[in-house]
This record gives C-alpha cells, sequence and structure tokens, in this order.
C-alpha cells in the first residue's frame, strides 16, 4: 500500500503542511517515505528516508527545518523509494505513486524497446515503479497524453502525482480503487489519500476526485483535465483493514462502516458470551458495533502495546511480522480467566497470529474463545493494492483448507466456497475453526458486508472474497 499528501499555495510555503499532512499517512506503509518542494529560486529539494524502524516526523524533522517551497508532494511508501525526480522531454519533475503493476515485465520490455536503456534496480532485483510510470509518461509527446497512456496500459491500479513548475497533476486510478480527497483553506489548496490528514491543518473538504479523473492544482486551484469515468472499484478493504478511523471515502467514515458491520454480524448470530473484544487496533470498532447490537458488554482482555511498537506488519519477513504482533498483544488476565468471549478481527488472512492469540487467550484462562471476522474468508491474493504480501495464493488459510477438502484436484470450483449459503462452505470454515482452535467461528457475509458500506454495491471491489473485477 502507500499513501501521499501534496499541497500548494498562493501566500506562504508549504513545508509545514506536507510534513504533518504526509505523517497523518504513516499507518499506510512501512519501509520508505519521502518529500520534494519546488521554489522558484532553489528549484526542486527532495528527501527520501527508509521509516522501517523509526517514525516519519523523527526522520524528515530537520529536513522539514531546511526545505522550503510554494508546492510540495510527500509520500510514504511500503516498496520503493519516491518520489522520484525525472528530467524528460516534458522538462522537469516529481513523481509519487500509489498502486500496483501486474504487467510490469511487459511494459518494461515495450519501453526499453523503444529506446529507454535502463532503470534503477532496487534490491531483489525489482524496478521502481515509480520510476516506470514516468518512463510510461516520457513516451508520449505531452504530459497529459503520457498520464492517460499510463492510465490505459497498466494492468492493476495506479494513482499518482505529478510536480512541475507549474503546478501538480494529480491522476486517480481509472476504476477509482484508491481515494483522491481534495482540501482547501483561504489561499492554498491540498490533496491527500486520507482526508481526515488536512483538517487539523486548516483545510476543509472540497471534493474527491472521480475514478481516472486527471486534475492539474494551480494556486488558483484545482482544474479538471480529465473527466472521471463513471464506473468505479473503490477497495472495500480499505474500510475493514486500511484506512484510519477518522478518514472518510466516498463520504463514509471508517469508523462508521465498522460499527455497521459489527452490527450485521450480530444480526445473524446467537452466541452467548460474557464479553465481546476486538483485536486491536482494527478490530476493535466492529467489535463496538457487535457490542451495542448484541447487549454482549464490550471489554478489552488484552491491549495493543504501542509506545515502541507502531506497527506488527514493519519486519520484511512474515515470521517476524508475526511475533511482532504476538508481542504487542499483552492480556488483562482477570478479565480472560474463566469468561466466554467473542473476538472479532478485521480478517484472516493466514490465520497465524489469530490462531496465536486464540492459544493466548485460552492459556490465560479463557473458557470459549468464539471468533468473528469482520470480512468474508479471503480467497484471492489482491490484484490492485498490494494489501497482502503474499507470494501464493495458497498462503492464504481458506485456499489451503479447501485444497485438503479436495486432495488431488488441480483445478477446483472456487464458486461454492465463495457462498455462505453451501455445504461446501460449511465444511470450509468448520475445517478453519477445527484448524485455528476456536470454539466457533462464523465469518461475515459478503452481502452483509458490502451494506455496511451503505453505497451502491456495485461501486467497491470484492476481488478478494469472490474473484470478481
Amino acid at each position: 500500500m502507500g499513501g501521499f499528501f501534496g499541497a500548494i499555495s498562493k501566500k506562504e510555503d508549504v513545508v509545514f503542511d506536507v510534513f504533518f499532512g504526509t505523517d497523518y499517512h504513516s499507518h499506510l506503509g512501512t519501509r520508505r517515505a519521502g518529500m520534494v518542494f519546488y521554489d522558484d529560486e532553489r528549484g526542486f529539494d527532495r528527501a527520501i528516508h527508509n521509516i522501517e524502524n523509526s517514525p516519519f516526523r523523527t526522520k524528515f524533522d530537520r529536513d522539514m527545518n531546511s526545505m522550503k517551497g510554494r508546492m510540495g508532494l510527500g509520500c510514504i511508501s511500503d516498496y520503493e523509494p519516491q518520489p522520484v525526480n525525472v528530467r524528460s522531454r516534458h522538462g522537469s519533475y516529481s513523481i509519487v505513486t500509489v498502486g500496483k503493476i501486474n504487467n510490469e515485465e511487459e511494459i518494461l520490455n515495450q519501453i526499453i524497446n523503444n529506446g529507454n536503456t535502463h532503470f534503477m534496480e532496487m534490491s531483489g532485483g525489482l524496478i521502481n515503479q515509480t520510476e516506470l510510470v514516468a518512463a510510461i509518461i516520457n513516451s508520449k509527446k505531452n504530459l497529459i497524453e503520457g498520464i492517460q497512456y499510463a492510465q490505459e496500459i497498466i494492468d492493476g491500479s495506479m494513482t499518482f502525482a505529478l510536480m512541475t513548475p507549474d503546478g501538480i497533476y494529480v491522476a486517480r486510478d481509472k476504476m477509482g480503487r484508491t481515494p483522491v480527497s481534495v482540501g482547501h483553506k483561504d489561499g492554498s489548496w491540498c490533496f491527500a489519500f486520507e482526508n481526515y490528514s488536512y483538517l487539523n491543518l486548516g483545510y476543509k473538504n472540497f471534493r474527491e476526485l472521480g475514478p481516472g479523473e486527471v486534475v492539474i492544482f494551480t494556486e488558483d486551484g484545482p482544474k479538471t483535465l480529465v473527466n472521471p469515468g463513471s464506473k468505479m472499484k473503490i477497495c472495500t478493504f480499505l474500510w475493514i483493514y486500511y484506512g484510519y478511523p477518522s478518514a472518510s471515502y466516498e463520504g463514509i467514515s471508517v469508523e462508521r462502516m465498522r460499527y455497521n458491520c459489527g452490527e450485521y454480524l450480530a444480526k445473524r448470530d446467537d452466541v452467548k458470551a460474557d464479553l465481546v473484544a476486538g483485536v486491536p487496533d482494527s478490530g476493535t470498532a466492529h467489535a463496538v458495533g457487535y457490542s451495542m447490537k448484541s447487549e454482549i458488554p464490550f471489554q478489552r482482555p488484552f491491549i495493543k502495546y504501542t509506545p515502541t511498537w507502531p506497527r506488527s506488519f514493519m519486519p520484511t519477513t512474515q515470521n517476524k511480522r508475526d511475533m511482532i504482533a504476538k508481542m504487542k498483544i499483552l492480556p488483562v488476565e482477570d478479565l480472560i480467566k474463566d469468561k466466554s468471549m467473542v473476538i472479532i478481527d478485521d480478517s484472516i488472512v493466514r490465520g497465524t497470529q489469530l490462531r496465536e492469540t486464540t492459544e493466548y487467550l485460552f492459556a490465560n484462562g479463557a473458557s470459549e474463545v468464539h471468533v468473528r471476522p469482520a470480512c468474508p474468508p479471503i480467497m484471492f491474493g489482491c490484484k490492485y493494492l498490494n494489501f497482502s504480501r503474499s507470494k501464493s495464493d495458497m498462503d492464504l488459510i481458506a485456499r489451503r483448507v479447501i485444497c485438503e477438502l479436495n486432495p488431488g484436484q488441480t483445478d477446483i470450483d472456487l464458486t461454492p466456497y465463495c457462498d455462505p449459503d453451501t455445504k461446501e462452505y460449511q465444511q470450509m470454515v468448520d475445517k478453519i475453526c477445527e484448524q485455528m482452535g476456536f470454539t466457533s467461528l462464523r465469518y461475515h457475509r459478503l452481502d452483509d458486508m458490502l451494506a455496511s458500506v451503505e453505497i451502491d454495491p456495485d461501486k467497491l471491489c470484492t476481488y478478494c472474497w469472490d474473484g470478481r473485477e
């Protein structure tokens, strides 16, 4: 995943706003962060730092005091270092991206064959996708054509911002899988992945870009260069897990959606328990909604230790991430011992962390642990946003269990396993429950989850649950 923030002003330097606006996106990325500013006298001024072991603010506070500019970009990234500064046939610019390119090799070969002879290689032999997007743009005779061409040929999802001396071009991905919100205050404009990121900086919500829309921000404000498309498939998992509670997408806040989610879960449940708890942090609001509807008390039998463990997925290897996730959760023993509890997590992906959490609760005296994930079984790795580092769909516990239920079969029809009203689905859920050591397991239904968002379900991406693009 990743996040971004940009600003432009008629009257004042924007370094302060970009610094804090970008920092508000720290939950969306774990490895690299960067800022770049343009000043009429100094030109482009960029800084990039590794943030794997330190928060954004501690790495960039010195840069903030030395940088200046009337417009700027900041980004948080899970992978490539960015912003990337480019000198091209279109002049100099700086670019940041959020998304995923599935046909990278095809595009790379095409560009190299057309005369672009080299790209910066990152660790592991990977290509910086932000540099690749810049190369696509540069292959056309002007920036607008290049931006549209990039949106057209990229298989996956790509939202990006491109800053020139004349203004900042912002392009939302063609299906609107990731959000772009615009804020305004006297003499200044900003745009961001998370709209709450600019509210404490004095900006007011102005609007959201539509899918595929391309806008240029100048001192006078945003001007649409390419109109938005009519079809949207925004990522539903933004509300379930990735989004910060105070964020809103398409007018629906993350916190509100999670309350709705918990209420829908409780409507279909008849479990008797002493308490409801959410796996912190993203499961907490789902659990609050469940508690309000079921009237089972909400309590916190385990607490997340955050002062020195800000991220559970910070290390690059899965076993270390699992270990840190376990170390962060501390039990409150007198709220666990002899208690029957409903535990709500945002999802079950591989299953490792929730299995260990359940074992932890039983080891501390819990009598029953009923698990209620806030989304359906994940069947497919994300093609669009890199929300999981899984190398194979077989990393997903639902897919592994389906294979175990169909030994020797190589072409299994997954359709009945995506339908909560089939016997195949129930067999899968029962098997996962047994392997994970839960007292009971009930997933959120896809139709209920989509209803929880409160926008047209046709506008929501559900690929990871049902494979529908």
